[in-house]
């Protein structure tokens, strides 16, 4: 499937820029309209990236961030699995209304863009999910994500496959791995949006 095919799929896609992104989530959030679509679509990439996040991070007692909670979907997926001490960030006001109660421990406002409030190795792990996509986070992020974890720490994240080149993620991944600030576990293809015919590169590294 070309890039350009992908973005036609989905209108959220097709925004470029922060501004209209967060416009268009407050008009997708009313009503129930956005977790609604995810069941239709059958958005697939929460359970997937909490499984194999739980196949290498055996223990439960782990301080998580979850960058770019949105609706707290991964949250959900990851308490199945015991996982209890979850931070949840997001920079759509209106996704983290939509949480439900008792899944994150804090949750705050904030650009995964820009420089993050966190001190370095602050979290025992990261993951990110459906937030490196069209018009969202761009790959520079992941060195912040990286600053902020602990040494040994997990980082699980997916990237549509749309953007993988177009936003250059290929080139990140490896400029980490070059500059030995992580080792990656494993990248993959995985099921994203099933009913949209969307696929994600799915990755899990250990920060050296």
């Amino acid at each position: 499937m070309n890039t350009k095919d992908i973005d036609n799929k989905i209108p959220i896609y097709q925004l470029d820029s922060k501004e209209k992104v967060l416009k268009y989530y407050v008009k997708w959030t009313k009503k129930g309209e956005y977790n609604k679509n995810m069941v239709e679509w059958n958005y697939q990439a929460p359970q997937n990236a909490a499984k194999l996040f739980n196949k290498y991070a055996p223990n439960k007692d782990i301080n998580i961030l979850d960058a770019g909670c949105g609706s707290g979907l991964v949250g959900v997926e990851l308490q199945k699995y015991g996982y209890a001490k979850i931070t949840g960030v997001d920079f759509s006001n209106e996704m983290l209304n939509l949480i439900p109660n008792k899944i994150y421990n804090h949750l705050e406002l904030i650009d995964l863009n820009k420089k993050l409030k966190y001190k370095e190795s602050i979290f025992d792990a990261v993951i990110c999910v459906g937030t490196f996509t069209y018009g969202h986070v761009k790959a520079n992020a992941l060195n912040e994500l990286i600053r902020i974890l602990k040494k040994n720490g997990l980082i699980c994240f997916t990237i549509n496959e749309g953007i993988y080149k177009k936003y250059q993620f290929d080139k990140k991944i490896e400029e980490l791995s070059n500059n030995k600030l992580w080792d990656i576990i494993n990248i993959s293809k995985c099921s994203y949006i099933v009913n949209k015919n969307i696929e994600a590169w799915l990755c899990i590294a250990k920060k050296n």
